[in-house]
């Protein structure tokens, strides 16, 4: 079996070396990334399996890969993949499910505590040898944290959120009894919208998700809420999202992901905004959670081969 790792997993060569050796298969490393969907095929054309992380893989390049029987991604959201292609032609998308859990519900609460209590602005009035003048905070102990989408990530922020004493709402397409036993109250997306301190996310994109949480959504948003959108860019409507901070309509947000990837365009909008926390979409990555995801991505491919597959997304 031909295993093709098509850009760099994060980890050291000895990791690598230790997952190749333990997988018992052929397996090629390449350590670029390209976008280029000629290389892509010269890269891909003979293999029985491709690892890939978060780079774009198009219909024409699996198209151009007639051995092609799986493709086990390291990460968890599949959107860059073609899953029409990939269904047409019967080949099995395995994700790294779980591998960030920890990683993402961690940076969603650092963003929120930091919008809350001005943490950036403070660091930086600090190193100009100034005072705390105008930057007085707000605690998160008894404010009411909603998260919209209860998957994995979504019950490990309640989690920590609750740990804070929050209050907890939550909206999702399904209901968690483990959640619910914890205090969360699930209610629709609107009466979360106007009714929580805080709202994070924690869905993946979809045609369902895209534009979400749109202008009427955000419009329902107490002028003190705060928004932390670890999830994906697109879910929101981020100029609208832009205008109603600029206007001081709402209080702040945290930001991990933007519609388009880092870097940043000089005329993001959110980048002008002060109260916002802006991060260059990395809440997935720790160095104990990119060990992780390389780990199950071959283990994908181990379940796969054994006539068990694990984490379908196809």
């Amino acid at each position: 079996m031909k295993i093709i790792v098509m850009e760099p997993l994060g980890i050291s060569d000895a990791e690598m070396s230790s997952l190749i050796e333990s997988s018992d298969n052929q397996v090629i490393v390449y350590d670029t990334k390209t976008t280029d969907s000629q290389e892509q095929i010269k890269r891909a054309e003979t293999a029985d399996v491709l690892i890939i992380a978060n780079t774009p893989l198009a219909g024409d390049v699996i198209k151009a890969c007639p051995q092609l029987k799986m493709i086990s991604v390291a990460f968890a959201g599949v959107d860059h993949v073609d899953m029409k292609t990939c269904k047409e032609r019967n080949i099995l998308v395995s994700n790294a499910a779980g591998y960030s859990t920890h990683a993402v519900a961690e940076l969603a609460i650092g963003l929120t505590l930091s919008v809350l209590r001005n943490i950036p602005r403070c660091d930086k009035r600090t190193r100009e040898f100034s005072t705390m003048s105008g930057l007085m905070g707000h605690e998160l102990y008894g404010k009411t944290f909603a998260i919209v989408g209860t998957g994995a990530i979504g019950t490990k922020t309640a989690r920590l959120a609750h740990a804070f004493g929050c209050k907890l709402l939550a909206y999702s397409r399904t209901e968690k009894e483990e959640l619910t036993a914890l205090g969360v109250t699930y209610v629709s997306l609107e009466e979360l919208m106007s009714s929580a301190d805080i709202i994070s996310l924690h869905t993946p994109l979809t045609d369902a998700t895209r534009g979400m949480i749109d202008k009427e959504k955000l419009d329902l948003m107490k002028s003190s809420a705060i928004l932390i959108n670890t999830a994906r860019g697109p879910i929101v409507d981020n100029a609208y999202l832009s205008k109603l901070l600029s206007e001081g309509r709402i209080a702040g947000a945290g930001i991990d992901v933007f519609d388009v990837e880092p870097p940043l365009r000089n005329e993001d909008t959110l980048i002008s905004n002060e109260n916002t926390v802006l991060t260059p979409h990395i809440a997935y990555a720790t160095y104990e959670s990119i060990l992780r995801r390389a780990s199950i991505v071959f283990e994908n491919i181990t379940a796969w081969q054994s006539g068990k597959p694990q984490n379908i997304m196809s």
